[in-house]
């Protein structure tokens, strides 16, 4: 494989480098939090300076904490669902598929038309993994899965929604919950404060939403219900080093969290 220039991401866009760095880092450790083989040979693909995502070592044990528990959740769901369908809204070059594939499951990887592009110079689709080029915002991509009617599906949505603005957010809930009755929902939020204070610069691109409660949710359509929620920085990791005392004030350990919902009851 040829190496690569990024090119044509915009900031949001670029954000899809700082994951897989970290996987990519972590998976040389002997402690590693996660082992992503394909992070590190995409890594060495790249022609991309990563010294800004360097001196943002100190997040790269938070990154991981989420990346695990959206990993976590995949098993999960295919373990009970094991010809399910798993679609990951704002995939990158995330390597998910790769890391939880149980042999059975279907998979979609949906993002910006230039960062498919890219994706696909670097990952190849295959008979069950698949990409779509579009903005999560435009809802034709949902006609791609209507072959998939009748299966469990899950909706992955990780690093994705707090960049959108409230009202969009509440709209691509409302479609899916409308279009795929009884699918499953994962997504990490950010309180109201965090994106308050959410730090500005061009490496880090504004956030827009904030959930104040995880059941204000469950009103936006009929039939949505939460299911589970993970604090995972008030996990006891050791690596969290001084950020572990803030699993000590639970206004704060439980203001960046993973939320699942199940999107009404599936028909028949």
């Amino acid at each position: 494989m040829p190496t690569l220039t990024i090119r044509n991401l915009n900031a949001v866009s670029r954000t899809l480098l700082i994951p897989l760095y970290f996987r990519a880092m972590e998976s040389q450790r002997a402690d590693a939090l996660i082992r992503d083989p394909k992070a590190v040979e995409l890594v060495g693909h790249l022609d991309y300076d990563f010294s800004s995502i360097q001196r943002r070592k100190d997040e790269q044990v938070s990154f991981l904490l989420r990346m695990r528990e959206f990993d976590r959740l995949a098993r999960a769901f295919l373990a009970e669902h094991p010809d399910g369908v798993i679609v990951d809204l704002g995939c990158g070059l995330d390597t998910r598929f790769e890391r939880v594939d149980n042999g059975q499951a279907g998979w979609y990887g949906l993002d910006l038309p230039e960062v498919i592009e890219l994706r696909k110079e670097l990952l190849e689709e295959t008979p069950r993994s698949h990409f779509i080029g579009c903005s999560v915002l435009d809802f034709s991509w949902m006609n791609i899965l209507s072959g998939q009617a009748g299966k469990h599906s899950l909706f992955l949505a990780e690093g994705v929604l707090y960049y959108l603005e409230k009202a969009d957010v509440k709209t691509l809930v409302r479609a899916l919950a409308g279009r795929f009755p009884g699918a499953e929902l994962v997504f990490d939020a950010y309180s109201p404060v965090v994106v308050r204070f959410h730090p500005h610069s061009p490496d880090v691109p504004p956030v827009h939403w904030g959930l104040k409660d995880d059941r204000d949710v469950e009103a936006w359509a009929p039939g949505i219900r939460l299911l589970n929620q993970c604090y995972y920085i008030a996990q006891p990791e050791p690596r969290l080093g001084a950020f572990r005392l803030i699993r000590h004030i639970p206004f704060i350990a439980r203001a960046v969290r993973i939320v699942h919902y199940r999107l009404g009851e599936a028909a028949g």
